[in-house]
């Protein structure tokens, strides 16, 4: 295979590709998934790995300094701090309800919502421009009303936060220069 990705195979519907920073893919896959359908699947993605491999290339060109477990901390008391109320905040104009509220530091997600309403979000959010961090914010809180990314997904956060493109672009040119400190 090209690219010599990990195959993590478990009890799972879907095959998903990851790209981490790094440079390193990992498959992962339903047991029942041959290596032939494996191969066949990440060959079929070649454009996408190649166009994620150039950003990485392009934004890793340098040395990075990994942050200090010291700063992940602080990053982390100060989003336990803030993200909430800015989730208050917007749940509140867009008329939903949420569960919990925890902050994490993963690697490639800025924030999810599950399925019972509990929101997740990276503590990473708390170095960028504040109008970012509202962008994920109401994106995770938009998923109260449509758990997809459909129209009415987008529709609902354009309602409150209309520049949400642009957000969206910035986070998606400038989130490596975080994500990608965070130690291995």
């Amino acid at each position: 295979m090209k690219y010599n990705p990990d195959i993590i195979k478990s009890n799972r519907k879907t095959v998903s590709l990851e790209i981490r920073a790094d440079g390193k893919l990992t498959v992962r896959a339903p047991q029942r998934m041959t290596y032939k359908e494996i191969e066949a699947f990440v060959n079929s993605r070649s454009a996408w790995i190649e166009k994620t491999l150039e950003k990485y290339r392009n934004v890793t060109g340098n040395p990075v300094t990994p942050y200090t477990p010291e700063e992940i901390e602080e990053f982390t008391r100060i989003a336990k701090a803030v993200i909430p109320q800015r989730v208050e905040y917007y749940a509140k104009m867009m008329g939903v309800t949420y569960g919990k509220v925890s902050i994490r530091h993963p690697k490639t997600m800025w924030g999810s919502c599950s399925s019972k309403g509990n929101l997740s979000f990276s503590c990473l959010l708390t170095q960028m421009p504040p109008e970012i961090m509202d962008s994920v914010v109401v994106h995770e809180l938009s998923h109260r009303k449509h758990m997809n990314h459909s129209k009415a997904f987008y529709d609902e956060i354009l309602r409150i936060m209309p520049d949400y493109r642009e957000r969206e672009r910035w986070l998606k040119e400038n989130g490596l220069n975080y994500s990608r400190r965070l130690p291995k």
